[in-house]
Formats: C-alpha cells, sequence, structure tokens
C-alpha cells in the first residue's frame, strides 16, 4: 500500500470512528477522544520529514565545479546565503531572536505549551496570534512541502512533530545557527550574513543592537516591514523588538528611550554572487547537469556533487584578459567615432536619428501626436537619454573559445567582455556566421599592400577551384549586380562576393600571415598586461602599511 493510499485509509477509518462515537449516541465513549487524537498524531509521524532528511537539509552541498587544473570555477547555490557560525553571530541578534520570536526558548522542547496555549485562547476570541517556536518557524523553513502551508491543524501537527525531532537531533545552538542562515530577508538575501551585507553594508558578528532589532523585526513580515521601501513600518517594529528586549532582560531599560529616537541608517545594496572564473560557461554546464541529476536521482544544490571539466584556469584566465583588453581598446576608438561621452548625435546626426526611431519612447511620442522633427528634437536634447542610447547601440561586444582540436575539449570560454555587465553569451547564445568576423584579416592585408577604400571589385558570379576538384562559390543574400562596389562597401555591407575576389588578389597567404600578427600582437600586449600587474602587486607586498578610516 502506498503512502497515499494509506494516509485515506487512516481518514477513512477515523471518520467510521467518528461517527460511532457520536457524544449523543454514546456519551461514555467522550474517555477515548484523546486517545483517538494520539492515534491520529502517531499516524502522521511517518508522513513528516525523516531523520535523514533532517541531516540533508542542515548540510546541504551544492555541486562544485572545478578546472581541469584543479581550480574552483563555480558552485551552485539554490540561494545567496553565505554559512556562519554562530559564534560569527552578533549576540545582539541571537538575544534580539530570542526576546522577540520564543522568549522560552532554552526551556521547550520544541513546542511552548504555555504559548501554544495563549495564543488558541486569543485565536478563539478574534485576536488571532501566533505561537510558534524558533524550532517550529524552522520545521516550517526547511521543509515547507512536507508539512504544507495550509492553515489546518494536520500542518500544525506535522509541524509541531518537526520541531520535536529537530530537537531531539541538534542542540540548541545547532538550532540557532540553523535558523539565521536559512531564515529569508528579500533581495535574494537568505541568512543573517546576507541581510547585514545587504541592509547594513558589514559582516553579521558586526551588527549592533539597532541594527539587530530591525533584522529580526522583519521576520514578523520581511515585505512589510521592509526597511528599503517602508522605512516607518520597519522603524516602529524595530522599536517594539527593541521593548521586548528590555522586558526580557537582554537590554537596559535607561537605554530604550534614547536607542528608539535613533533612526534607522540602512545602507542598502544588493549582494551579487560572484561570477567565478569562467561565469558563462558554468551556466551553460548548470543546464546540463540539471537534466543529468534529474534523470539521475541527484540534486545538484544539495548532493556535494563534484565535476571536473576541461577548462584550463591559466587559458581561460589569459582569454579573460585578452578579450577585455581589446574589448576596451576598441570601445575606445567607437566611442570618440560616434562623439565620446557627448552622444551619439555629437558625430552622426542621421545614425542617431536612426537609433532614436527605434526606440520605444519615440514611438509612444509620436502615437501621442508628436511630429517626427519635434520628437527627434526632444531626445537629442535630452542628454541622459543620448548616453544611454549610444552606449547601448556603440557597446563593442565579443566572445571567445578554445578547443582543443585532436579530442574537441573545451579550454577556455569567454561570453562576453564583462559577465556582471554583459551577461549574454556570445559564443553559445549568439547566432552568427563566424565567416564573416574573418573578413577584417582579408581587407587588413589587402590595405597593408597599398589597397585604398576606394578601390573596386565588379559584383559578379565567382568560382574558386578548391581541393577534390570542387568549386566554392561564394553567394550574398541579393543576386550579382554586375556593378563596381568599393571597398569601403565591401566590407560595410559584408559582400562575399567581393572579398572573395579581394583574397584572390592579395593571395591566402597573406591573408594568413596578416592573421597570424594580429594574434602575435595581441599575445604581446597581453604579456605585457600580466607583468604590468604583477608589479603592482609586488608594489602592493612592498610598500608601508596604511592605516584607512571611514566616516
Amino acid at each position: 500500500m502506498t503512502p497515499l493510499e494509506l494516509k485515506a485509509h487512516a481518514r477513512a477509518l477515523l471518520a467510521r470512528l467518528a461517527t460511532w462515537l457520536r457524544p449523543h449516541k454514546r456519551p461514555h465513549t467522550l474517555l477515548l477522544v484523546p486517545a483517538l487524537f494520539a492515534l491520529y498524531v502517531l499516524l502522521l509521524i511517518p508522513f513528516t520529514p525523516g531523520i535523514r532528511d533532517l541531516r540533508k537539509a542542515k548540510v546541504d552541498q551544492p555541486a562544485q565545479i572545478y578546472s581541469a587544473d584543479g581550480k574552483l570555477l563555480a558552485k551552485f547555490k539554490p540561494t545567496h546565503r553565505e554559512w556562519v557560525s554562530l559564534k560569527s553571530i552578533s549576540p545582539n541578534v541571537i538575544d534580539a531572536l530570542i526576546a522577540t520570536e520564543d522568549r522560552r526558548f532554552y526551556q521547550h522542547h520544541g513546542i511552548d505549551l504555555k504559548r501554544t496555549a495563549s495564543a488558541a485562547l486569543h485565536t478563539l476570541k478574534g485576536d488571532k496570534q501566533g505561537g510558534s517556536t524558533i524550532t517550529q518557524q524552522l520545521a516550517r523553513n526547511l521543509f515547507p512541502e512536507e508539512i504544507g502551508r495550509s492553515q489546518t491543524l494536520t500542518r500544525k501537527l506535522k509541524e509541531a512533530i518537526t520541531a520535536f525531532k529537530i530537537e531531539a537531533l541538534y542542540s540548541k545552538n545547532e538550532i540557532l545557527e540553523t535558523y539565521l542562515n536559512t531564515v529569508p530577508f528579500l533581495y535574494n538575501a537568505y541568512g543573517i550574513e546576507m541581510a547585514a551585507r545587504t541592509y547594513f553594508d558589514k559582516s553579521a558578528d558586526e551588527l549592533d543592537v539597532l541594527q539587530s532589532a530591525t533584522l529580526i523585526g522583519m521576520l514578523k513580515g520581511s515585505s512589510y516591514y521592509n526597511p528599503v521601501i517602508n522605512p516607518e513600518r520597519a522603524l516602529d517594529r524595530r522599536n517594539i523588538v527593541l521593548g521586548q528586549m528590555v522586558k526580557f532582560g537582554h537590554l537596559a531599560p535607561n537605554k530604550l528611550d534614547a536607542l528608539q529616537k535613533r533612526p534607522l541608517r540602512i545602507d542598502f545594496e544588493r549582494q551579487l554572487e560572484e561570477p567565478g572564473r569562467a561565469p558563462h560557461f558554468a551556466q551553460q554546464l548548470r543546464k546540463w547537469l540539471i537534466t543529468w541529476a534529474d534523470d539521475n536521482d541527484f540534486n545538484i544544490y544539495s548532493d556535494g556533487l563534484v565535476v571536473r571539466t576541461t577548462i584550463d584556469s591559466r587559458l581561460q584566465s589569459m582569454a579573460t584578459q585578452a578579450l577585455a583588453l581589446q574589448g576596451n581598446q576598441l570601445q575606445g576608438i567607437t566611442s570618440a567615432a560616434w562623439g565620446g561621452r557627448g552622444g551619439c548625435a555629437n558625430a552622426n546626426a542621421d545614425l542617431a536619428h536612426a537609433f532614436i526611431r527605434e526606440t520605444d519612447q519615440y514611438r509612444a511620442m509620436r502615437t501621442g501626436g508628436a511630429n517626427d522633427a519635434d520628437a527627434l528634437k526632444h531626445f537629442t536634447s535630452d542628454r541622459a537619454f543620448m548616453q544611454a542610447l549610444c552606449e547601448s547601440k556603440t557597446r563593442v561586444q565579443a566572445g571567445f573559445i578554445a578547443l582543443d582540436p585532436s579530442n574537441g575539449q573545451i579550454k577556455a570560454w569567454v561570453g562576453s567582455r564583462d559577465f556582471t555587465q554583459d551577461p549574454f553569451d556570445h559564443v553559445q547564445q549568439a547566432r552568427r556566421q563566424p565567416g564573416s568576423t574573418f573578413k577584417p584579416f582579408v581587407y587588413g592585408a589587402a590595405f597593408e599592400r597599398g589597397a585604398k577604400p576606394a578601390d573596386t571589385f565588379i559584383d559578379q558570379t565567382v568560382e574558386i577551384p578548391i581541393k577534390g576538384d570542387e568549386i566554392w562559390r561564394p553567394t550574398d543574400d541579393s543576386p550579382p549586380s554586375g556593378k563596381p562596389v568599393s571597398l569601403r562597401d565591401g566590407i560595410a555591407y559584408s559582400k562575399n562576393r567581393i572579398t572573395a575576389q579581394l583574397m584572390e588578389s592579395v593571395g591566402p597567404a597573406r591573408v594568413i600571415w596578416a592573421c597570424a600578427k594580429v594574434i602575435s600582437t595581441w599575445c604581446r600586449r597581453l604579456r605585457s598586461a600580466r607583468v604590468r600587474s604583477r608589479s603592482k602587486r609586488w608594489y602592493r607586498r612592498t610598500e608601508p602599511s596604511r592605516t584607512t578610516a571611514t566616516i
């Protein structure tokens, strides 16, 4: 019999017993009600998390991704959390938590019977109150699916049973540590350490009594008492927590008035996960690993999987630096060509107007009745709008992947210039033909040999013999026009027939030589940058130590 069938059978049996034991039929059977309740509790025990599940929940181990040379590339965490020991949490946090959420935490064994009875009495009177202990809240946080979310007696009993199991398995300090490391604080910040960094820009062990009271106050309703968007509510709630701390002996009474008059002083900043050494590669690997784990009954967030990849961390680092270096240099050239900080309109009005007409803001203004000239004038005069538009339209992007040709192993993968700013993966997500990226080398070799941008070739059918008595016939998106096309237009419009004729004119060997020189130049620049970086690190190690002060 399956667990669901067993549960249904037990409920049917209890229903029949309840009908048979109706008080008006058999008054003496009222004595059996407590026994039936106890039986129901016993029947629920198999449907609550087991000891193995409790241990697994506390020691969740995310999958770790390593390079071929043993360097950690990424960890696949389900939430943004950094586990800290109880010793690394300010005592103010613990005092505020116990005073507010569970003042008899050290006396009960999972359920505070006095608080539960009081909460039930107030609820019957219409004043709904919570009676959950810290251990019950932990049970609900760790096992929301197993325990359930509905406000029913069955759910409360499951919560209580699980709380008893937790108390039997863990010490009070372990329960506090687990609770404070798993409770959510909005903005994808889980646990007290991430909360302290997010709202106060400090570690959990540095929180003072006011900051601790603010964060603990959020536990009653993190959105409602959000100190970022609801500061007045958060301030009132913080002061209530301070009052509870005084009431139960965790704070001196003579300090309360002065503390309650203090402002919140939030120092908010979202905490972003470290991108790691190969962030784009890790994102693609995560997608594959999730499917593999589902097929093989693993969990990538909790089962401690260790994945070793073919990535070479040294090559990955060099590729990342090279892409950033070259991208930044080309970005400087591009930005200068289109007006730099002044916006696109400073350099090319026609291009800027074309960019403006593509925006939703322009379309909305035209729909509202403005003519083209007025709309263009309005947006061109908006410096912030033009700067953002220029950056979005002219930001140079690139991707890089290195494969071992002997076995196809991926040695380096860089999807963009900066993962945090450009998460789009130009290696895997971009759909572009790689052939056109080779055309600048052909034109570069030609210009080095004395060709001019105004030189022309006829846009005509081209046939080039290749190995095996085959003929290569490059094509474009339009048929041959038979008209002369300049080299300037040939590269601007990516004309394959023009590029093929140019390569025949220059010679494949010279094109390959031009490509090799460019790669050699990049390598020299990268080596130079690495030498400068090592020199700076050496200087930092040898210069006298300095003391900084933050005001």
